[in-house]
């Protein structure tokens, strides 16, 4: 993965809890997977150093967020237990899409379950219909390990990818 510089137009941080309101209306907006406010406070509260929001720095208002989670089991490298960072949600607003902003939240959430919470691989689902979020995750070595067929609600199947740390 190439080194990129942040646009400046906006800064990446980390989520606080007078954020959730605009967190949850990116998710509505962008995904068709959505969280009950509960589910971002837990996320929040065991893992806030990997719950990431990207701000516009002019208006001072969220243009993206990503969430991530540890959670332990077999590693997709080898058979050995091992702590895993899973991806459970990025989106960025679709006006802001195409200028890096997911990548560099990818990036900063990579790196924090890695040095804060200690995890040797990530992994995530993404829909096998979402072309540009898989190459984005091709783009920092993410290998699809499998299809998780009907994964999402409306039936359309996943790709499980993972990468080592």
């Amino acid at each position: 993965m190439k080194k990129e510089t942040i646009p400046n137009h906006f800064k990446i941080r980390h989520f606080t809890e007078d954020d959730l309101e605009q967190v949850m209306e990116i998710n509505l907006t962008c995904l068709p997977e959505n969280y009950p406010d509960y589910f971002f406070r837990q996320i929040y509260y065991k893992y806030p150093k990997s719950f990431l929001v990207a701000e516009h720095t002019s208006e001072n208002s969220l243009i993206g967020y990503c969430m991530f989670r540890e959670e332990k089991g077999i590693s997709n490298f080898g058979l050995k237990w091992t702590k895993k960072g899973h991806l459970v949600s990025i989106a960025v607003r679709e006006q802001f899409r195409k200028q890096k902003i997911a990548t560099h939240l990818l990036k900063a959430g990579l790196q924090s379950m890695k040095e804060d919470y200690g995890v040797k691989e990530a992994i995530l689902e993404v829909r096998i219909s979402n072309a540009p979020a898989i190459e984005m995750y091709k783009q920092f070595n993410f290998k699809i390990v499998k299809t998780l067929s009907g994964y999402y609600k409306d039936g359309e199947d996943a790709y499980l990818m993972s990468l080592k740390l």
